[in-house]
């Protein structure tokens, strides 16, 4: 059964392509949010005497340990009911940690708009996806934050989950254990980990302290996925016939300019691919911030880059998918003791 792993891996991310995710209270990723609220309420209140990092940390560490509890404890009991449900839970949980087809989702809906020419709609399709105000965006910059959003997120919506349970289900390999039931912990402490960082991790008043380790969390568990992801969306650009010396080429000048040391790469990546300038001038809250250009001197995007975009995601996912199931053979041809 361990061999399969890749396989329910990809069945796990072709069912989300194509169908998405449920829209329920219910949602996984809505409950793990509500945790967090009560973790935070309850730690600051039963704890004002801890520093706020300290309590940060107590924090985090209830909330994965938490969440990886909860999915061990149903698989556990639907074992008890009846033994091919284990495997179906276990799936159903992969399932929730990936986030392709709501990405892709959101994607066409603001191609769409901007294809009909109302800006309005194409505005408020795009705000379901971006924390900048979209009120007067022009056309171009409607579809500069779609393109932004989409390569950024293939990372945290699409990459990194599979990459996490990747490399728990390989280890798992090396220790005699079940690889689908490790894949799950891995998918789903990344999962607690990126949702407290978009909780917790700002740089307010509120959380500068409370949520530093937080997004120092979120920045390692995202280091390794955000690097792999863009030398695989270059080497996708390449076989979709996109700029890929170009892509290589904005990607190793660009990749560091962000003040993340990871959103910036599969963007720059993607600028290149493209062949269009991303970052510049947006505004939240009313304040206007100016991100650093990413392919800096290219042109402007425009609708149909929306769409060259979309079609180089769905590729660079399944690409990464295929290396994570190699790393997993590889893994698992060796003799462990």
């Amino acid at each position: 059964m361990s061999s399969l792993f890749p396989l329910q891996l990809a069945a796990v991310l072709a069912v989300d392509i194509l169908v998405g995710d449920p829209r329920w209270r219910l949602h996984p990723i809505r409950l793990l949010g509500r945790l967090c609220e009560i973790v935070e309420k309850t730690v600051r209140t039963l704890a004002p005497f801890l520093p706020l990092r300290l309590g940060g940390l107590l924090g985090w560490l209830v909330v994965v340990s938490g969440a990886v509890t909860v999915v061990l404890l149903l698989i556990f009991v639907a074992e008890l009911l009846v033994e091919p449900a284990r495997d179906a839970v276990a799936l159903l949980v992969l399932y929730f940690s990936v986030a392709a087809g709501d990405l892709l989702k959101h994607g066409r809906r603001v191609e769409q708009q901007l294809g009909t020419g109302i800006i309005t709609e194409a505005r408020q399709a795009v705000a379901m996806m971006v924390g900048r105000e979209t009120a007067t965006l022009s056309s171009g910059e409607v579809a500069r934050a779609c393109i932004e959003s989409v390569a950024e997120n293939l990372v945290d919506g699409i990459t990194a989950p599979l990459f996490w349970a990747t490399i728990a289900a390989a280890t798992a390999l090396a220790t005699g254990g079940e690889p689908l039931l490790w894949a799950t912990v891995g998918a789903t402490s990344y999962k607690a980990i990126n949702t407290m960082d978009s909780m917790w991790g700002y740089r307010n008043e509120r959380y500068l302290h409370f949520g530093w380790f937080a997004a120092r969390a979120d920045d390692g568990a995202n280091y390794l996925p955000a690097r792999l992801s863009a030398w695989v969306l270059i080497a996708t650009a390449v076989l979709l016939g996109y700029d890929g010396p170009g892509a290589r080429r904005v990607y190793l000048r660009d990749r560091g300019k962000s003040p993340s040391p990871n959103s910036a790469h599969t963007e720059a990546a993607a600028a290149g691919a493209l062949g269009v300038q991303l970052g510049g001038e947006s505004r939240y809250f009313g304040v206007v911030q100016h991100k650093p250009l990413l392919g800096g001197g290219l042109r402007a995007p425009g609708a149909e880059d929306i769409h060259r975009c979309l079609r180089l995601i769905i590729a660079s996912a399944v690409a990464f998918l295929l290396s994570m199931a190699l790393l997993y053979w590889l893994v698992g041809a060796i003799r462990w003791p």
